[in-house]
């Protein structure tokens, strides 16, 4: 009888321990894995050491880059006022199209009360969710997020001493390591630091937890005033900064296409445009991107710490480009590429490694990626889309059969077939581009009779996508002027 007994109870545990066993395998095979979300503020695709540009020293971009997949043409669709950045992050946490965000921004505080924004949605699906940086949205982050540290402004304080500048060699008032005018050393210390500390604190503190995470970092770099410690200054030494092939002393519409003198970050560097003063602002551009990338370097290296890696999604992105010379231009209030395509990239366990993708996409299709990772059914005002099947080769072709660009209502733009119509209707002009043989920009087709049937057809597909975004502005006029009539 106690053999039986004895037999009957071994039977038992061991059943019990296969049992829980296979729940324990379940469990784990069910667990949702990790998202970071890392946010650049102003950063063109272009500034990346290992996506091309030879100048810029971005060690921990370059890993990311390597061990994950890269999107070659990821867009912003532009901004209902001068800081296109609003426009772009109120797109990425409502997953909204640019005019329908804009039309919900008095109502944001009632979304995120609903559990219809993006760290809201996140929440539902079971992820302890974390804030921290660049907000620049009309509710609280606190409506979003779990965890809210520090909530930045849009850029850090400005002082005079950052504008109209260098006027020449001898011109050094301004110095970027100099903390007496604030900027990113408000408070003390650096405020990219600071985000790298916040983050590295909860990555160590979700390690002691089984509950998913999804992380919403927001840099203010390289936004100006680029300021950066002398160290990653000195890594740039001027001689060898290039000016941009597409440089200009100013911009011939700039002032009809609302990017005039009077344009904030115009005004950054003096008027006509001089080569040295681009080269300074892109030696500071480069180093507060080097500096950023150190502190990212700091995050992963956390990240791996924790033991969280493998099972964890990673991207990457900004919320727009900027010109930094290009066109003579400074800022991001234009359709040219180097100013509506910021970097775009994602790693994760099952995606592949050092691919690029080419196909044209939304800069905001990483929110609706997330949810999609995160196994949320995509709501029916998610107007974006997954880049999972693009990553994982599922799909080749991409989910937009055309790029829509807008500022305010002084420009429009439609990227179609490998071409590229920019409407000006303050100066009644349009611009062409061929973008496989002229990837910068910079020989408008526009009147070149061979190419009058390519601007009527763009434009007719331009005023059939104004409609598509609600798009209110007129642009009859202009087409009138310029398909009916000729170029003005």
């Amino acid at each position: 009888m106690k053999k039986l007994i004895s037999a009957t109870f071994i039977f038992l545990i061991t059943l019990f321990m296969f049992s829980n066993a296979g729940c324990k395998k379940k469990h784990e095979q069910k667990q949702k894995p990790n998202i970071i979300f890392i946010f650049a503020d102003d950063q063109c695709y272009n500034t990346i050491n290992a996506l091309g540009n030879k100048e810029v020293i971005t060690p921990n971009l370059d890993k990311l880059v390597a061990d994950g997949v890269t999107f070659t043409h990821a867009y912003n669709m532009g901004g209902w006022n001068g800081a296109v950045c609003i426009a772009s992050r109120t797109m990425m946490n409502t997953g909204r199209f640019l005019w329908r965000a804009k039309k919900h921004v008095p109502d944001l505080d009632s979304l995120a009360q609903n559990g219809m924004m993006w760290g809201n949605l996140m929440q539902k699906a079971g992820y302890d969710t974390y804030m921290t940086g660049k907000w620049h949205i009309a509710t609280k982050a606190q409506n979003c997020y779990n965890h809210v540290v520090h909530v930045r402004p849009g850029m850090p304080n400005q002082t005079p001493q950052g504008y109209n500048r260098p006027l020449s060699p001898s011109d050094t008032t301004w110095r970027p390591w100099d903390k007496k005018y604030g900027g990113f050393w408000k408070g003390g210390k650096h405020w990219s630091e600071v985000l790298k500390e916040d983050a590295v604190t909860f990555i160590d503190s979700a390690a002691k937890k089984d509950k998913p995470f999804f992380m919403y970092l927001a840099f203010n770099a390289p936004h100006d005033p680029r300021q950066s410690p002398k160290r990653f200054v000195d890594m740039y030494p001027l001689e060898n900064i290039s000016v941009p092939e597409t440089f200009l002393p100013e911009y011939p519409y700039k002032e009809e296409m609302g990017a005039g003198k009077k344009l904030r970050d115009e005004r950054l560097a003096p008027f006509p445009r001089t080569k040295y003063a681009v080269k300074v602002n892109r030696q500071e551009y480069y180093a507060i991107i080097t500096h950023m990338d150190y502190q990212i370097g700091q995050i992963l290296d956390a990240l791996k710490k924790s033991g969280k890696l493998d099972n964890t999604y990673i991207f990457f992105g900004a919320d727009h480009g900027l010109a930094c010379g290009n066109h003579g231009l400074m800022g991001k209030q234009n359709m040219f590429d180097h100013s509506m395509r910021p970097p775009m990239i994602v790693i994760g366990p099952d995606l592949p490694k050092d691919k690029k993708v080419d196909a044209d996409v939304y800069l905001q299709d990483i929110m609706a990626t997330a949810l999609d990772i995160a196994e949320v059914e995509k709501p029916p005002y998610v107007e974006f889309h997954s880049l999972l099947p693009l990553a994982k080769g599922e799909q080749t072709k991409g989910n937009y059969d055309e790029i829509y660009g807008a500022y305010i209502n002084y420009q429009r733009m439609i990227r179609k077939d490998g071409f590229k119509l920019i409407a000006y209707p303050r100066a009644n002009k349009v611009l062409l581009f061929d973008l496989k043989k002229d990837p910068l920009e910079m020989n408008d087709l526009s009147e070149n009779p061979e190419y009058t049937a390519k601007v009527k057809k763009l434009f007719d597909d331009l005023l059939k996508l104004q409609k598509n975004m609600d798009d209110t502005l007129n642009l009859k006029p202009l087409y009138n002027v310029v398909v009916n009539k000729g170029q003005g």
